[in-house]
C-alpha cells in the first residue's frame, strides 16, 4: 500500500522539469537525516554533500537576484558500484550520469525530496536504487 501511495504522490509530483520530487512531512533537517540514513543503509559512501541552498542565499545580492529560492537546499552525491557497472557497461556512456544525487529542499511550499528523471533503458537501474532511497527516507 505504501508502494501505490508513494507511486501516486510521485505522479502527482513528477511535473518539474527532468526531477522526481516528493513531498517531505517533517523539518528540513529530519529530511537530510533520513536521506543520508537511507544511502548508508544501502552500503553507499555519500561522496560529498553540496549546500546549495547556503551558497545561493549567500550570493544572491552579488549576482543582482534579492530573490530567496530556498529556504535550505542540501545534494548528497553517491556511486554505487554495482548499478554504475551494470549501467555502464550496457553503454559506456553513460558516464554521463554519475555521480548520483537525492536533494532535499525546503521553499514556501515545504520539505521535499528528488532526484533527476533519467532515460529509459539501462539507466532505470539508477532510477529505481533512487526511488528505493526516496521511499526509505520519506516512510515515517
Amino acid at each position: 500500500m505504501k508502494n501505490l501511495i508513494f507511486a501516486a504522490s510521485m505522479m502527482a509530483t513528477a511535473a518539474t522539469a527532468e526531477s522526481i520530487v516528493v513531498p517531505f512531512d517533517g523539518s528540513f533537517e529530519d529530511a537530510t537525516f533520513a536521506v543520508e540514513s537511507a544511502i548508508v543503509d544501502r552500503g553507499l559512501v555519500i561522496d560529498y554533500v553540496s549546500h546549495v541552498g547556503e551558497m545561493l542565499n549567500r550570493t544572491g545580492a552579488d549576482v543582482g537576484s534579492g530573490k530567496q529560492i530556498f529556504k535550505a537546499a542540501d545534494i548528497f552525491i553517491f556511486c554505487s558500484a554495482v548499478v554504475s557497472r551494470e549501467v555502464m557497461e550496457a553503454d559506456p556512456m553513460n558516464i554521463a550520469h554519475c555521480p548520483y544525487g537525492i536533494f532535499v529542499a525546503e521553499n514556501d511550499d515545504g520539505v521535499m525530496i528528488g532526484h533527476r528523471d533519467y532515460p529509459d533503458g539501462a539507466m532505470q537501474k539508477v532510477e529505481d536504487l533512487l526511488v528505493g532511497i526516496v521511499t526509505d527516507a520519506t516512510a515515517n
